[in-house]
């Protein structure tokens, strides 16, 4: 059961390995990405996490953690305000902001922050539950 105002956080990082290995199932291999060489010739002065990747984590979390099994995603918009790097901790946060009961939906604010609190991505998730095998609702 969820409801309005409710809040799910959840700590993760990335490492360079799995950037690569997302670089080679996606095909993006932008040398920011994979080769701290090159990246070190830019502003980030580092390889940057693919934002993407980083906005991944909201699917592994809707899916199983929060709200849960049953969880289908069906929209997500996304800000990618700072750059996020490998083997850093961030903080994912979910807060539902609505409930469309009749419906069986909800809209999810997501954020991720960094370690010194600023907002690295956001965005807002909309949800539909349809795990009929539990028989499970939202609400």
């Amino acid at each position: 059961m969820i409801s309005v105002g409710q809040i799910y956080t959840h700590e993760f990082q990335f490492s360079q390995e799995e950037v690569n290995q997302f670089a080679q199932v996606t095909g993006d291999k932008n040398p920011v990405h994979i080769d701290a060489g090159y990246a070190a010739t830019t502003m980030f002065r580092k390889p940057i996490m693919h934002g993407m990747l980083s906005a991944s984590l909201f699917s592994k979390v809707l899916g199983t953690l929060f709200p849960g099994e049953g969880t289908i995603y069906l929209k997500q918009s996304l800000n990618f305000l700072k750059p996020m790097y490998v083997d850093s901790k961030y903080q994912a946060i979910f807060t539902v902001k609505e409930l469309i009961k009749d419906k069986n939906r909800a809209v999810i604010e997501t954020v991720i922050k960094n370690h010194e609190g600023f907002v690295c991505t956001s965005g807002e998730a909309t949800v539909l539950n349809v795990d009929k095998i539990k028989i499970q609702k939202f609400f």
